[in-house]
C-alpha cells in the first residue's frame, strides 16, 4: 500500500544538505529499519486504553489500569480475548474492529506523534536506508498514520492480520525483514534496527534475531543486555542507530544489565 498524504502534512522536514555526506558515511552499515508503531511512532496507547475501558464499561463490566498496562503491544486477538473476560459480549473480529475504528478515528482528528519520530524517518529516507512498519494494529489504523508520511517512508506495512501469531511472537517481524531482504538482496539481520516500546515487542524483535532498540514509553522494561535502551528518539540521527550495530548488544546475549 503507497501511503498519501495532504500538501500541509507532507512539508518536507528541515535537512541541511551540508551534513548529507557525513550523515551517510556515519550510517554505512545500517541497512534497514523495522518500526513499531503504537507508542513508537504515535502516542495512540492513550486511544486504545480509553476504547478499551468504554468498551468494557458498556458491557456492564470495569477496566483497571493494571489491566489496560498488561495489553500495550500484545496482539489484538490476545487483548479482545482479555476483554471478553473482563464482560464484553462481542466476538474476538467485533472487539477488534470496534477499537481500531475507535482509534483511527482520533487518529484522523489529530495524529499525536512522538518525539524525534518523523524527523528520524525523514532522514533515514533522505539517506536511502529502507524502513518497515511492523505493528500488531490492522490495516485501517496502519494506514491512517502511514497516510500523513512522506510518500516512500515505507517500503513494506506489516499488520497484525497479515501474522498468525503476534507479538511477542517472532512471525511478525521476521515477515518485515524478509519483505526487506526480498527488495534488497544481502540484507543482514545484524545490520537491521528494531525499534519498539513494549516488552511484547522486544521480545518479538530478538527473537526475529535482529538488533533491537527500546525507547520506553507507556511503563517501563525490564533490563536485558541483548538490547539498546534510549529514553527519546528526539534529535536522533541514523547514524546513532548505526552505532547500535557495534555497541555489543547481540540477541544472543543473556546477562540483564548491571
Amino acid at each position: 500500500m503507497a501511503p498519501s498524504s495532504t500538501d500541509s502534512v507532507r512539508a518536507p522536514l528541515h535537512h541541511d544538505p551540508r551534513d548529507e555526506d557525513s550523515t551517510r558515511s556515519e550510517a554505512q552499515g545500517l541497512q534497514a529499519v523495522l518500526w513499531d508503531m503504537d507508542g513508537t511512532i504515535v502516542d495512540t496507547e492513550p486511544f486504545w486504553i480509553r476504547a478499551e475501558k468504554e468498551l468494557v464499561e458498556a458491557h456492564g463490566g470495569t477496566w483497571t489500569p493494571e489491566q489496560a498496562l498488561e495489553l500495550v503491544g500484545q496482539a489484538l486477538q490476545y487483548s479482545a480475548a482479555q476483554l471478553q473476560r473482563a464482560g464484553v459480549r462481542l466476538g474476538i473480529r467485533d472487539i477488534i474492529d470496534h477499537l481500531t475504528e475507535q482509534v483511527a478515528a482520533q487518529v484522523r482528528a489529530g495524529t499525536p506523534w512522538r518525539p524525534g519520530a518523523r524527523e528520524l524517518l525523514a532522514a533515514l529516507h533522505d539517506d536511502g536506508i529502507p524502513c518497515a512498519l511492523v505493528t500488531m494494529s490492522e490495516p485501517l489504523l496502519a494506514g491512517a498514520v502511514a497516510d500523513q508520511l512522506p510518500e516512500g517512508t515505507f517500503s513494506h506495512l506489516v499488520t497484525g492480520d497479515r501474522v498468525r501469531q503476534g507479538k511477542p511472537d517472532p512471525e511478525a517481524y521476521q515477515l518485515g525483514f524478509d519483505l526487506l531482504a526480498a527488495d534488497h538482496p544481502g540484507l543482514a539481520k545484524h545490520r537491521v534496527v528494531a525499534i519498539e516500546d513494549s516488552l511484547p515487542g522486544v521480545t518479538s524483535a530478538l527473537a526475529a534475531g535482529v538488533v533491537t532498540l527500546a525507547v520506553p514509553h507507556i511503563g517501563t522494561l525490564p533490563p536485558d543486555a541483548r538490547r539498546s535502551d534510549w529514553d527519546t528518539l528526539a534529535g536522533r540521527t541514523p547514524a546513532d542507530l548505526a552505532g547500535l550495530l557495534s555497541a555489543g548488544v547481540h540477541p544472543d546475549a543473556v546477562a540483564p544489565h548491571a
